[in-house]
């Protein structure tokens, strides 16, 4: 799916998405990956949904974000709740949402401003 949105050229944009890809400030992205306002870290939950650990939700952190936007892919899917923990110890808002629901809120907040960042799962073939 293709978004469209007004861009800032100083700011990280999801300007699309698929099963197998990303499209940040209209450049490719495939895997899982987290993004903020100026900061994009490949390489993100490599194990996808099923091996997600606590050490992946940490590195949310390293960004210092107010709010996570955490796309699970073309479903809702829920992480256990001990894998969150380091969110929430770190007092960190944070909302689970398929893939296109979180790129969309995430273009929505980084353009108010606001302190988030993405974190978001792919679903490959």
């Amino acid at each position: 799916m293709k978004l469209t949105l007004e861009q800032n050229p100083d700011l990280n944009l999801i300007t699309g998405y698929g099963a197998d890809h990303l499209m940040i400030n209209k450049v490719r992205h495939d895997g899982n990956l987290i993004v903020g306002a100026r900061q994009i870290v490949p390489g993100w939950a490599t194990a996808g949904f099923d091996g997600l650990t606590a050490e992946d939700f940490s590195k949310i952190l390293d960004l210092a974000p107010e709010i996570v936007m955490i796309g699970t892919g073309a479903r809702l899917r829920f992480p256990p709740h001990a894998l969150l923990r380091p969110l929430i110890e770190a007092r960190v808002g944070f909302e689970v949402m398929d893939l296109g629901a979180a790129c969309r809120t995430y273009n929505v907040l980084v353009n108010e401003g606001r302190a988030v960042v993405a974190a978001l799962l792919l679903d490959p073939e």
